[in-house]
């Protein structure tokens, strides 16, 4: 029985996290039922990270063994047919038996965009986060170089998270400008809009830890927090002390990294 890893796409935006659950629209009970459907067999799949409600995934990777023999491209294109229009296979290979997406990786990057304009967004609602007021940029970019390192991200953890241990290594935390969806010209303007891009690399990551990230880094980019305010935050393992939850629309896991990348 080969072990059949995939990279993915999906707009989360529709369903109730990538995890199964009982009555749910999920990625999981979608993506099982069209594989099970393509294999004649039931198949179970492991999956390197379980995005919340409305999260996107640029790359995610999960892997299934099958008995069904099948040629690798037939596993992207029968699926996909098989699939609902918001989630789609991108790549499929076979990879060793003792491959596990889950456990076998070393770190996830995370991606939050953000649009920064006067009115709220309709072409892009739920594909970008969006905030209506200026924002110190450098005051933001300097917070997260605070993130480096290996730290206890209490504070940034939903009150609800199962996790052991809050202690969570954040190998690269990085704010840069991008280019704004069809404004042909950079813009710095309020009116047009500035988008912004948020990116995370971490071992793990806790439930909501990158939305209660950005939304303290919005506190700072407000003035509502000074970056001796916001290292104490991080010091204060303490959620209660924190920003509230910023918006999942511009959430997208972008990257699960492995020693060896199976899918190159």
């Amino acid at each position: 029985m080969p072990n059949i890893a995939l990279q993915l796409e999906y707009e989360g935006s529709w369903f109730y996290g990538f995890q199964k659950q009982k009555g749910r629209r999920t990625i999981q009970s979608e993506l099982e039922k069209a594989l099970s459907k393509f294999a004649n067999h039931e198949v179970v799949v492991i999956t390197a990270g379980r995005t919340d409600t409305g999260v996107h995934a640029i790359n995610q990777v999960v892997n299934f063994t099958t008995s069904a023999k099948r040629e690798l491209h037939g596993w992207v294109r029968g699926v996909n047919a098989l699939l609902p229009d918001d989630i789609a296979i991108k790549k499929a290979v076979i990879v060793p038996d003792d491959f596990n997406a889950r456990f076998n990786a070393i770190s996830r990057t995370y991606f939050y965009y953000l649009c920064v304009r006067r009115s709220r967004l309709g072409l892009l609602n739920r594909k970008l986060g969006w905030y209506y007021d200026s924002l110190d940029i450098e005051k933001m970019q300097e917070a997260c170089h605070l993130l480096h390192g290996r730290h206890d991200f209490s504070s940034f953890r939903a009150a609800d998270c199962q996790a052991n241990t809050a202690i969570r290594n954040m190998l690269s935390c990085g704010l840069y400008f991008e280019n704004n969806l069809f404004i042909n010209e950079s813009s710095t303007s309020l009116d047009k809009g500035i988008t912004l891009r948020f990116e995370f690399t971490a071992n793990a990551f806790l439930y909501h830890m990158v939305r209660n990230l950005v939304g303290a880094l919005l506190y700072v980019g407000k003035g509502k927090l000074n970056l001796a305010e916001f290292q104490a935050l991080l010091n204060a393992k303490n959620r209660k002390l924190a920003p509230p939850t910023f918006m999942p629309d511009g959430l997208y896991l972008a990257s699960v990294n492995y020693t060896q990348d199976p899918f190159i």
